[in-house]
Parts: structure tokens; C-alpha cells; sequence
């Protein structure tokens, strides 16, 4: 088991950020100096305050500079003979069936549902360690994220150059930079037209350390664009672009104007989603990750990706016609 290792002996090494790891965000400059370490341990150790940063404690999310001084703590990672650490051959073939880009700096995937972003509580390998696993080879880095019950574009990084760019342009106001385009299916019937929605967020944690999103005037600016595509047994098939990327942002956007994610378990409308697993057959959350674009090298070199419907929704929608 990967674990802390004792005290006795210390053992704790101070590690210099280089330049070109500017930017980088605290967790996954630790997942790169310590291999193997699983996400939750990682967070384990900065909770703790075992992990320092220029000598005080800092959080996970907190992007290093060129020069800063990170303490990290000694652990004991276990060896191969430990336990087996390989994903299941399943999961690797699934990954490696779901890469729809790929070029000498960006690998994407059309992810499905039911697999995170990565490992964490619970979760012994997501889509990050899958995918290192099948190109062990290639230094792969996650650009973003997607929610584990949520399909569709994922951007990983081959080269360090490729990830500061993205992140730098996910940073952007309003997310500027990046344009990202989801297809959902809400329920009940939407006004016809776009519908711009800008209500701030705040992400709150209920007992047992879950995660709760909710409209708040304390929350971060969060703006999202709804736009019916088309009637499908009187819920409305629609496409939403997001300006800004935060926690369960279009989950809790379509709650906040009345009109949830169909297959929602979370923000959305329990008899509904009763209704549309027993004559549609949806069982799982209708939210698709459908399209990038972007543009790397100062503007200079375009991206646009695309990941088609996962063929349960596709099924899902052809029986409400």
C-alpha cells in the first residue's frame, strides 16, 4: 500500500521548480515527483501540511512559480511484487478505442461515462493513469477535466509547452481562449431562442467530504449559453456553450432555470429521470462533451475537435421521437 513513509530517518527533499513547470498547479507537480503516488495520497500530504511551499503550507490547486522551493515529505511507494497496478485490460482497451486526436503535442479522447478524470477516493485508476499506462512513453498530462458521469472531449498534454498554453488560455476571462461546446438533454421544454444564463457559483462540501454546487452571490462568475436544437417527447434537446469552467457548472445552471439534465441523480428532477429510464431507456446522465476550439502557438495554429454522441444516447433519443 502507498502510504507516508515513517518519520524515523526523515528523508524529506526540498525540489526547485524549473522553468518550464511554471504555472503548474501543486498536485500534479507532486504526481511528477512522486511516481506511483495515487491522487488521494497527494492530497493526504498537502492537507497535512507535510508538503510546504517557499516554507508555508499551500493548497493543491495552487500554481507554482519558476524558483519556489517545494518540501515533499518521504513516502514509501509500493513496488510491482506489492500488488498488481496495471488498469483492467477493459479499461485500457476502452481509452485506447476512444482516442479521436492526436498529434506530437495533444492526445484527445472521446471519454465515456463512468470513468473520472483520474484516480482518487475510491476510484484505483481514472482516465490519467489508464492512459499513461497505455503510452508509457509519452509524458501525458491532463489539460481539464470532466465530471465522471459526463462523456466527451478530454485534451491531454504530450509536451509541457502544449499544457502552459492551454492552461493559460483556460485562465483567460470568461474563458476566452477556449470555446466549449456541450450537447444535453433537458427536461421539459426550454424557451425556443439562446438563453444566456450568468449566475455565480459556489461549491460547498456536504458531510462525508461530497461536493455541492449552488447558485450564490458569494459564488464565482460563471456564464453559460443554452440553445434548444430541437423538441424530443416534450424535453428539449439543446447545445451549451460555457464561458467559464466551474465545478457542475451546467448541471446547476439547467437546476437554477428549471430545467435539469435529464438523468441527473444529483441536481436533478428524481420523477423525471424515473419517467425517461422507463420509456427511453436513460440511465445514465445526459451530458456529452461535444466540441473544442482552440488555438495554440500565439494564435497560430487552430484546433477543432470534435466527439460525436455516444450511441446510449443517440438510442435514448431516437425513442423519444
Amino acid at each position: 500500500m502507498t502510504q507516508p513513509a515513517p518519520p524515523a530517518g526523515g528523508g524529506a527533499r526540498s525540489v526547485r521548480v524549473p522553468d518550464e513547470r511554471a504555472g503548474q498547479r501543486l498536485d500534479n507537480f507532486l504526481l511528477g515527483q512522486l511516481k506511483g503516488a495515487p491522487r488521494s495520497l497527494v492530497y493526504k500530504l498537502v492537507r497535512s501540511g507535510q508538503v510546504r511551499v517557499n516554507g508555508g503550507r499551500a493548497k493543491a490547486e495552487r500554481r507554482l512559480e519558476a524558483g519556489d522551493e517545494v518540501r515533499i515529505p518521504p513516502v514509501r511507494i509500493e513496488s510491482p511484487q506489492d500488488g498488481d497496478r496495471s488498469p483492467p485490460k477493459g479499461l485500457l482497451a476502452a481509452l485506447d478505442a476512444a482516442i479521436v486526436f492526436e498529434d506530437t503535442r495533444l492526445l484527445a479522447i472521446n471519454k465515456p461515462s463512468g470513468i473520472a478524470s483520474h484516480g482518487g477516493s475510491g476510484v484505483a485508476f481514472g482516465v490519467i493513469e489508464t492512459l499513461r499506462a497505455l503510452r508509457p512513453r509519452d509524458s501525458l498530462e491532463l489539460v481539464h477535466r470532466l465530471d465522471r458521469d459526463t462523456s466527451g472531449l478530454m485534451v491531454l498534454a504530450k509536451k509541457r509547452s502544449a499544457l502552459s498554453e492551454l492552461q493559460r488560455l483556460l485562465r483567460e476571462d470568461h474563458g476566452s481562449g477556449i470555446e466549449k461546446r456541450y450537447l444535453a438533454l433537458l427536461v421539459g421544454r426550454l424557451p425556443d431562442g439562446a438563453m444566456r444564463v450568468d449566475a455565480p457559483l459556489h461549491v460547498g462540501l456536504r458531510q462525508g467530504g461530497e461536493r455541492h454546487v449552488q447558485v450564490s452571490a458569494s459564488g464565482k462568475p460563471s456564464v453559460s449559453h443554452f440553445r434548444v436544437l430541437e423538441r424530443r417527447g416534450g424535453q428539449s434537446f439543446c447545445e451549451i456553450r460555457i464561458e467559464t469552467g466551474r465545478t457542475h457548472q451546467i448541471r446547476v445552471h439547467a437546476q437554477h432555470i428549471g430545467h435539469p439534465v435529464a438523468g441527473d441523480d444529483k441536481y436533478g428532477d428524481t420523477a423525471a429521470n424515473k419517467r425517461l429510464r422507463e420509456q427511453a431507456g436513460l440511465k445514465r446522465l445526459f451530458l456529452h462533451a461535444s466540441a473544442l476550439e482552440f488555438a495554440l502557438d500565439g494564435g497560430k495554429t487552430p484546433y477543432s475537435l470534435s466527439a460525436p454522441l455516444p450511441p446510449e444516447l443517440l438510442e435514448v433519443l431516437a425513442r423519444l421521437r
